[in-house]
């Protein structure tokens, strides 16, 4: 089905499955602090720059990016993209979209943690756990604020006293496997 407009998300872009691919991850990480084109975000990435241009345009088909500005870069048209803030992914049911999206971040986590900087404590978190309903809405709710705050304070690598970070967090209710719908 084609976009309502021109700035709406592809149907096959607008859930997780857009994430499923450690690159665009990287992508997303990559253009939160600041606008890149996709020569720029190559070199600073080590891939080439036409799978970086392929992933960055499918991310902003899906929303998650927007365009930042264009310039004329060797007669020909560089187009920089930054992270839409405001963007939203509109998360499927399916458990295959999870499920893809969870091996990308795995691969991606895996990638991350051989920069750990062992000098610093950091944070882990696993569990599989039964909360009370209000519990589960409270962890929730804190899980998006610390995802909006990471995103709206990230600054440019070469910010003085700019700590590199890693983040990942996946939280979903699961099933009981009771058949209780709730």
């Amino acid at each position: 089905m084609p976009p309502t407009s021109p700035d709406a998300p592809r149907e096959e872009l607008r859930g997780l499955r857009v994430l499923a691919h450690p690159l665009r991850l990287r992508l997303l990480s990559l253009t939160t602090a600041r606008a890149y084109s996709a020569a720029e975000a190559a070199r600073e990435l080590g891939a080439s720059q036409a799978n970086v241009s392929y992933h960055l345009r499918r991310l902003h088909e899906a929303g998650l990016l927007k365009l930042d500005g264009e310039e004329t870069v060797h007669g020909g048209l560089a187009k920089r993209y930054c992270y839409d803030r405001s963007s939203r992914l509109t998360a499927g049911t399916g458990a295959d979209e999870y499920a893809a999206v969870a091996s990308a971040l795995g691969e991606e986590l895996r990638r991350r943690s051989h920069r750990r900087d062992p000098r610093h404590p950091g944070s882990l978190t696993d569990a599989e756990v039964w909360l009370p309903k209000a519990t589960w809405e409270r962890v929730r709710e804190l899980a998006e604020e610390i995802g909006e705050l990471v995103h709206e304070e990230a600054v440019p690598a070469d910010s003085p006293g700019a700590v590199p970070t890693s983040a990942t967090l996946l939280l979903f209710r699961m099933a009981d496997g009771r058949g209780d719908g709730e």
